[in-house]
């Protein structure tokens, strides 16, 4: 015989409706936002992986003077190695960006056409889908050389795997998408383009692939080498040391600890939820609840009666949230990492991750958050529940309240003392839904103070690093030879009365407790017009470091600091002697002759300029990086590419939560009073006043607790943010929010409020007055 309960469930559905409706959309919204990330990271980083493979991706890449050779090549490739010419010239377009364009490649890096067909002509071309998207070109469209010598016809969309990521310079803090782009052109077409400057760039395969990183850089260090024994060599770059080709893999999922954060708190905020439903259905059904136990049903078959509806709203959301998730969510998601890596194309794979985090997870919380409140309720006596005395504590004398103070004035007072626990419920759904709010408003905040920061900390207008040129180099020692250097460094001298030589070396974090980063150590000049520091305090292993490395890190004066070189097991530490006030990145700050006495360099070594204007005499191939407010810009511009849209999703999630959260919680409470509703109505007082007495007691109440929730969202958010920032990023972005943040939370409470006040004013309208006769105790 079927069990009669079961009947009462379309019921309840329909009852309840309301309550599911909003618990379904959370779930729909929660499961299918995070199952759609988590599977397009697994699916991109799966076919980013895949590539190096499937694309044939070079194990490195030098540039030389001049082409090789034969008898040069063959020399090189005897240790071990094939070689492949991969030359290209860059042409500066109409649009103000540089194009870098390679002929087809057949062998290595091979092409992954995305979109259109491939050049055929000596007239087109197919350019990086990321460079096109961020400059409005389509295919069929026509680019043109600044010059006007040279026009190209678009003929598709491609992704380089040497060029995932699109840094124009492998020395560039940032790469950059919108100013620069790769194309490829048929050999024709290449060669069309043999008078313009070539650059004879060769990338390399081993024969046999080495077993970890240390052994790629010993195996490195031996080419580089033999190269420059054959030939002149400008640049060397094995792949583990190129940012186009490595960037994309260690920042890919680095937004998973954000996501995770975020999930975490939602299903906080879900068990919250769960929790007060059901305490509250107890409470409406308690008549029910001791008829039937006073029939002879258990405990047991009530707790799975109850449990029902709950566990079938939320299969039937996770089901259909792994679908938007698999579908739409997905497609956004990916599109997110679309719009900051040229990536190739992908296919959707099932996630294992996605599943049990969306759907396991939100299951069995909400099987066990209900089972054991329900347990609980239910150990009351059937004459309890008959009783409607479902609290064990004896009612405590009325609190007394002066007749002095107006009669409105007073109800309200009565209606949120009497509702005390229940609005302590609100108070806590305001601050899980604030948390979440403030998670999305405040993140577009802190990059906006954090690129205005990076533009405002230049320790000069100008920053020149320079570089050796790699043929300089000797295996032996760190730099070249004393004769060498002489030579060089006569080279890289500079006649700008605004230059300030500097000395410069990196050096990474253990990596004992977060992941390994690059730390830059300056060695200033005494007297220094850039970075005032007494020499006395940043020499004898004593140093300086920046705030940004003190507030990432947690330091302060007197601490020590141990850094090791990349790929080796040397170490060097050095004891905080003061904290230099730039948020620029990360920096220790050393007097020039203590920096090059430490790590072997010739006392006269300099690696670097600080200058208030631009230094115009030094050869570019002795310039390695020049960090000034152009680069700066490059920065925050591609920040707001690559991070725009996800933060306006953060944003527009946050608020659907905060509207779902206070719709239920100020449902529960109109619904816990409308018995006394009833009696108000039965007294003469219409819908109007009765609002007055009941939701304005709410409407003050939300007030009150959104102002006392800022300053608890703010501390939460600071070892939040801390935390993901610690997980995700190398380098530090300082926490900051602006009090237009604190306003808009506030603005976006309120009118949330007032949409939920609504609603609750029309539930005030259908109470009918009956309703004071039934439950009578």
């Amino acid at each position: 015989m079927k069990n009669p309960l079961r009947k009462r469930l379309p019921r309840e559905l329909k009852t309840e409706f309301g309550k599911y409706l909003v618990i379904f959309l959370l779930l729909v919204a929660t499961i299918g936002l995070i199952s759609g990330f988590l599977i397009a990271t697994s699916s991109m980083l799966k076919a980013y992986n895949d590539g190096f493979e499937t694309y044939n991706v070079e194990n490195g890449n030098f540039l030389l003077e001049k082409q090789a050779n034969k008898a040069q090549i063959k020399n090189i490739e005897d240790a071990g190695v094939t070689l492949y010419e991969n030359f290209y010239t860059e042409e500066a377009l109409t649009n103000e960006s540089t194009m870098r364009i390679f002929k087809d490649r057949e062998e290595v890096n091979t092409v992954c056409l995305m979109k259109g067909e491939m050049p055929m002509q000596t007239d087109e071309i197919a350019i990086d889908r990321m460079y096109a998207d961020n400059n409005s070109l389509k295919v069929g469209d026509t680019i043109e050389s600044a010059d006007g010598k040279y026009s190209w016809k678009i003929t598709g969309y491609v992704a380089l795997p040497d060029y995932s990521c699109l840094f124009e310079d492998n020395n560039d803090t940032m790469f950059d998408a919108v100013k620069f782009g790769v194309g490829i052109v048929t050999p024709e077409g290449y060669a069309a383009l043999a008078n313009e400057q070539q650059n004879y760039s060769y990338s390399w395969k081993y024969r046999n692939e080495p077993s970890d990183e240390l052994q790629e850089k010993e195996m490195a260090e031996d080419l580089m080498d033999v190269v420059r024994d054959e030939t002149k060599l400008e640049t060397f770059i094995p792949r583990y040391l190129n940012q186009a080709i490595t960037f994309t893999g260690d920042d890919f999922g680095s937004d998973k600890a954000m996501m995770t954060v975020l999930l975490y708190i939602i299903i906080v905020i879900m068990a919250f939820v769960f929790g007060v439903t059901v305490s509250n259905t107890i409470s409406k059904e308690a008549n029910v609840i001791g008829t039937l136990r006073a029939s002879g049903y258990t405990k047991g078959e009530l707790v799975r009666h109850y449990m029902t509806m709950p566990l079938v709203v939320t299969l039937i959301g996770a089901l259909i949230g792994n679908i938007l998730g698999y579908t739409v969510f997905k497609n956004f998601c990916a599109g997110m990492y679309y719009g900051s890596y040229s990536l190739p194309t992908y296919h959707t794979l099932w996630s294992v991750e996605a599943f049990w985090k969306t759907t396991l997870v939100p299951l069995v919380l909400m099987a066990v958050v209900n089972a054991g409140i329900l347990y609980k309720k239910l150990s009351l006596s059937p004459l309890q529940f008959l009783r409607r005395d479902l609290k064990k504590k004896t009612k405590k004398k009325t609190f007394y309240l002066s007749s002095r103070i107006p009669f409105f004035a007073r109800f309200r007072m009565r209606v949120i003392f009497q509702n005390a626990s229940n609005y302590v419920v609100l108070l806590v759904g305001i601050l899980f839904a604030n948390l979440l709010q403030m998670f999305g408003l405040a993140l577009p905040a802190v990059l906006d103070h954090y690129q205005s920061v990076l533009k405002d900390n230049l320790l000069s207008n100008y920053q020149y690093i320079l570089q050796i040129p790699a043929e300089a180099m000797d295996e032996d020692k760190k730099l070249e030879s004393l004769v060498q250097m002489m030579y060089v460094q006569s080279q890289m001298e500079t006649e700008n009365e605004d230059a300030e030589k500097f000395s410069a070396y990196s050096l990474n974090t253990l990596g004992d407790q977060y992941k390994s980063e690059e730390v830059m150590l300056y060695g200033i000049q005494p007297d220094s017009r850039y970075v005032q520091i007494p020499e006395d305090q940043i020499s004898n292993g004593n140093a300086y470091i920046s705030s940004t490395y003190a507030d990432k890190y947690q330091l302060k004066q007197g601490d020590t600091i141990t850094l090791k070189e990349k790929y080796e097991d040397d170490q060097y530490t050095f004891t905080v002697n003061g904290i230099y006030d730039y948020e620029g990145g990360l920096a220790i700050y050393l007097s020039q002759d203590s920096l090059n006495e430490t790590f072997d360099l010739e006392k006269s070594y300099f690696s670097g300029y600080f200058s208030e204007t631009p230094i115009t005499d030094i050869d570019e191939k002795y310039i390695s990086t020049v960090i000034d407010l152009e680069s700066l810009t490059k920065v925050s511009r591609q920040l707001d590419v690559s991070m725009g849209s996800m933060m306006g999703l953060v944003d527009a999630f946050a608020v659907l939560m905060f509207m779902i959260l206070i719709y239920l919680l100020s449902k529960i409470i109109i619904e816990k009073n409308a018995q006394s509703i009833s009696m108000v109505k039965i007294l003469g007082y219409s819908n109007r006043e009765i609002s007055r007495l009941y939701i304005v007691s709410t409407s003050i109440m939300v007030v009150l607790f959104l102002l006392l929730s800022l300053p608890v969202e703010y501390w939460a958010m600071v070892y939040l943010f801390r935390a993901v920032m610690l997980e995700s990023i190398s380098g530090w972005i300082t926490f900051y929010i602006e009090p237009a943040v604190y306003i808009k939370m506030f603005l976006l409470g309120i009118g949330t409020y007032a949409v939920v006040a609504a609603l609750e004013y029309r539930r005030i309208c259908r109470v009918p007055m009956d309703e004071a006769l039934k439950n009578v105790e």
